[in-house]
């Protein structure tokens, strides 16, 4: 072992950065940094840049950026293939790194319960890469409907959202703002009110995880907005013209996305016959049960404990907060002075439209008006740097008083190939 010791992440989402961060600049610790893309990501705004509402670089992060200023930490773009616990060894795509402590903090993905139709025709929304592609699907519609008027598909005046939790809800309420604000102007010559925003719910009112009060609000908000909310539904499939319910006849459909779960992000076969629940089983001090030297944070850690005896939630403050207690610990050299780790519940909370939010904290909740202005504050407030704090704050308050957003930009991507001569 070198002097310093090497810590190497996986992943830089909340947990993976903020661990890096709480690790930046110590003596005694190499960071390597390794995440598929180069960027942090602020997921709690992605259905924000669906919605044309702001633009993706305003809720991202470059890692080189971020820990510019440090000496010890590195960052790698590339993608990890399989875990070589043996050798102490991390094989990736562009080459294969060593570790003395390796932390997996790879986060979720969108899970689609093996559902092949659906995860080759809907959009998931767990990256920017995804959320930019339904803003580009969906704009186009559009401009599709108005060159062939009359005569356009029926599939595409109906945009469905299977799932309503707060990503499902949020995307809800925003394309029907949307619908109501925006669209008439862009698009005078068409008669929106035809265009249908459906919310499918496997419960029978949305936000399942949060009080009853803030379901019973929601759906008022939802129905405010002209949302049709399809309570006790599940999908069956979709062919990418009709999506094929359960209990009522199929809705043609060519936007339909998918917020309806997540599963965890494992890596290869690296201990793959003790998941649970297809996350990585840790101890109180996030040690991957039966691995000394190898932790898992956030959403890709199982991890039990008295108040949560099946597992903390996959949410942010979960991450970001496994990562600080892990950072204190790994500065710690004597492990008997390690301390457990248990969730806090700091409250959730959703926003459906301007002025409609729900709040659900320890000891207080509140919806409405001045829910939806602490839900704006708190989310400028856990956006990275000043910079972006100023760009979301002006973009909101410019649709706040317009009542219309210019980041309607349809950026289709494009490919090349490439032969070697």
């Amino acid at each position: 072992m070198s002097s310093r010791e090497k810590i190497v992440i996986i992943g830089g989402g909340f947990g993976g950065l903020q661990l890096a961060r709480n690790l930046s600049n110590h003596r005694s610790a190499k960071v390597l940094l390794i995440d598929k893309v180069n960027h942090h990501m602020f997921q709690p705004l992605f259905y924000q840049v669906a919605c044309g509402r702001i633009e993706p670089s305003n809720i991202s992060f470059p890692f080189r950026k971020i820990f510019q200023k440090t000496r010890n930490v590195q960052f790698r773009m590339t993608d990890v293939l399989e875990i070589k616990h043996q050798e102490k060894k991390v094989l990736c795509k562009d080459g294969a790194f060593s570790y003395d402590k390796l932390i997996i903090a790879t986060g979720c993905k969108t899970n689609f319960f093996n559902n092949l139709e659906m995860e080759n025709f809907a959009f998931g929304m767990k990256n920017t890469q995804e959320a930019i592609s339904i803003r580009n699907h969906v704009l186009q519609t559009f401009e599709k409907m108005i060159i062939e008027k009359s005569q356009t598909d029926d599939g595409n005046w109906n945009i469905i959202i299977v799932g309503s939790g707060p990503t499902g809800a949020e995307l809800a309420g925003s394309f029907a703002e949307m619908k109501r604000k925006i669209l008439p102007r862009d698009y005078p010559h068409m008669n929106f009110s035809k265009l249908r925003i459906i919310l499918v719910s496997a419960t029978d009112k949305p936000l399942a995880n949060m009080s009853t009060e803030a379901q019973e609000k929601s759906l008022q908000y939802l129905e405010e907005l002209g949302i049709e909310f399809l309570a006790k539904t599940r999908v069956k499939s979709y062919d990418g013209d009709k999506v094929y319910f359960d209990n009522i006849d199929p809705i043609p459909s060519n936007n339909v996305i998918w917020a309806a779960g997540v599963t965890g992000n494992v890596i290869g076969d690296f201990s793959k016959e003790s998941l649970v629940k297809n996350r990585y089983p840790v101890t109180r001090y996030n040690e991957v049960i039966g691995y000394s030297d190898i932790f898992a944070i956030g959403d890709i850690a199982y991890m039990e404990t008295p108040l949560y005896p099946t597992g903390h939630p996959q949410v942010a403050n979960v991450a970001i907060n496994q990562g600080k207690n892990l950072a204190k610990n790994l500065k710690q050299k004597d492990k008997s002075r390690w301390k457990e780790y248990e969730y806090k519940d700091l409250g959730v909370m959703a926003t459906i439209g301007k002025h409609r939010a729900v709040v659900d904290l320890p000891y207080w909740k509140f919806q409405g008006f001045f829910a939806w202005y602490f839900w704006m504050f708190l989310h400028v407030m856990l956006i990275l740097s000043v910079r972006n704090k100023v760009a979301v704050f002006f973009n909101w308050m410019w649709s706040y008083f317009n009542g219309d957003s210019s980041l309607r930009l349809i950026i289709p991507q494009t490919t090349k190939n490439r032969t070697q001569q």
